[in-house]
């Protein structure tokens, strides 16, 4: 298993180890002790399964306030999404920023976002399934988004004209969004990261 880091500096890919042959593959998409020895200690405690029937859905920019907020662990199982994070953590160095990655069930990357971070994706193909792994339980009265559509964060979505929710269609700008996550500088003594 192999950790990539991408622009944003908590946002990681992880590619596992795929043994292939003529009848398919196999793969661990989850090992909690090689999860640990990446240094990536989170408590998944519920996994999560949407099925996106066509493409050009578009299915966030989802997050969770803060007590209640979401470290999220996708993977496509079917089909294919163009998946984004972006930093909402006030007095982040790179607040408002986002990165976009291609998942399938071709290339079994998985994407990992932590809290502080809006997610959402766009389906590239028909009938695609995602599964994702969460280390809080689902808070109606702290589920926030933001729309797809900001033009202060100017994603680049690979769909002009997507299917969405009306949830997803009516959700607040980041201006206007309800945030309470803070950046806090990591501070190194000796070898460990506080």
């Amino acid at each position: 298993m192999q950790l990539i880091d991408t622009k944003l500096e908590d946002v990681k890919i992880i590619e596992p180890k795929v043994f292939k042959d003529h009848r398919g593959f196999f793969m661990e998409s989850f090992n909690l002790q090689k999860f640990e020895e990446l240094g990536m200690k989170f408590n998944f405690i519920q996994d999560n399964h949407s099925l996106s029937i066509d493409k050009n859905v578009i299915r966030g920019l989802h997050y969770q306030k803060d007590p209640k907020a979401q470290t999220k662990l996708i993977r496509v199982i079917t089909g294919a999404i163009y998946d984004v994070a972006v930093d909402i953590r006030k007095g982040s160095p790179t607040f408002g920023r986002w990165v976009g990655i291609t998942l399938s069930a071709e290339n079994h990357r998985m994407l990992l976002v932590p809290k502080g971070f809006a997610h959402g994706f766009c389906t590239l193909t028909k009938n695609t399934h995602v599964q994702y792994k969460v280390d809080e339980y689902y808070s109606a009265e702290n589920d926030k988004g933001i729309r797809w559509n900001d033009p202060s964060l100017s994603i680049d979505w690979p769909a002009s004209n997507p299917i969405l929710s009306e949830k997803d269609a009516n959700q607040p700008y980041l201006k206007d969004a309800e945030i309470n996550f803070r950046f806090q500088e990591k501070v190194e003594i000796g070898h460990e990261v506080l």
